[in-house]
This record gives C-alpha cells, sequence and structure tokens, in this order.
C-alpha cells in the first residue's frame, strides 16, 4: 500500500451516525454501570463519554459483532482510571495535609511532646526489667509476642501477662 493509499486519522475513525446509534442504544445501560462503579453521577458522565471518545478514535479496530463488548470494556476501564486518579490525588492532599500540620505546630506544641515523652520515659524506669523489656520490644523494636516470647526463653502467656500488666501500670501513671 502506497503513502497516498493509506488511510488517514480522519478516515479510520467510526462514522458518527454509528457512534450516535451506538450512543442511542447503550448510553442508560453503560451510565447505570459506570454510577454503579465510581458511584457519582458526574464522574460517571465523564467516563461515559471519554468511552465514545475512544469509540470515535479506536472503535473502528473492535470487531463489529463485538463493538458492544467492546464499548463496555471501554467505559470499565475508564471507570477505573478515574478511580485511580481519585486515589492519587486523595493521596497526595493527605501528605500535603500531613506536612503543613507538621509544619504548622504552635511553639507550645514541642514543649507538650517534650513533656509525654519525659513522662513516658519516666513512667518505662518505674517498671520492674521484665515488664520494661517486653515493652521495649514491642513497642521500640516493633518485635511480635511470639518472637519476644522465643528470644528471651519464656512463654507466650508470660509475654502476654508481662505487656498487660506493664501497660495497665503505665496508664496508671500517666492518666494523672
Amino acid at each position: 500500500m502506497s503513502p497516498a493509499e493509506k488511510p488517514n486519522a480522519e478516515e479510520l475513525r467510526v462514522d458518527s451516525a454509528r457512534v450516535a446509534a451506538l450512543y442511542i442504544e447503550h448510553a442508560d445501560d453503560l451510565r447505570r454501570l459506570l454510577n454503579g462503579i465510581l458511584r457519582n453521577s458526574e464522574l460517571a458522565a465523564e467516563a461515559l463519554q471519554a468511552a465514545f471518545v475512544k469509540a470515535v478514535e479506536v472503535g473502528h479496530t473492535a470487531k463489529q459483532e463485538t463493538l458492544k463488548a467492546w464499548l463496555f470494556r471501554v467505559a470499565v476501564n475508564e471507570a477505573l482510571v478515574i478511580k485511580r486518579r481519585q486515589k492519587v490525588d486523595g493521596e497526595a492532599i493527605r501528605r500535603v495535609a500531613w506536612s503543613q500540620s507538621k509544619n504548622d505546630s504552635l511553639p507550645d506544641d514541642r514543649l507538650v511532646r517534650w513533656e509525654t515523652v519525659e513522662a513516658v520515659r519516666l513512667a518505662m524506669e518505674g517498671l520492674p526489667p521484665e515488664q520494661r523489656q517486653v515493652v521495649r520490644m514491642r513497642v521500640y523494636e516493633n518485635k511480635t509476642f511470639a518472637v519476644i516470647a522465643n528470644e528471651l526463653g519464656t512463654p507466650l502467656s508470660t509475654v502476654l501477662s508481662r505487656m498487660q500488666l506493664a501497660l495497665r501500670k503505665l496508664r496508671g501513671k500517666l492518666d494523672k
């Protein structure tokens, strides 16, 4: 096929009459499906529009007998793209809010935080050594109770009891 014989992008597109017929025939079903996925009528309308834009642009690549299934698949994919974009946007907003809250802290916040850390440190020093060791391994070293029991060579129930007693004592000292 010579370059002159190759169809251009306009010629490859599905004709507007066929897309209009597809829209009339399937738009309501697609809208219901997209509303179910996105739970937002505006986002569903956006996904529906994107699906029909794809139908115009690349609908010619689908087999005529599977065009309806192709259109539904495209619509679902567009809805999933929107959901991913929402998730990424939400994560970015949470990160910005978190960094702002850390930067906007009041001067008193550092003092309060320091006092809290100091109170916990003093309360920890007041614990019996066995309980303090279990709390440190669990909280500061992030070890599971099973690992702690294994490393200390004590039964799991003993480790759990030590932790429970330690937390009860810490709570009593820190709630004052």
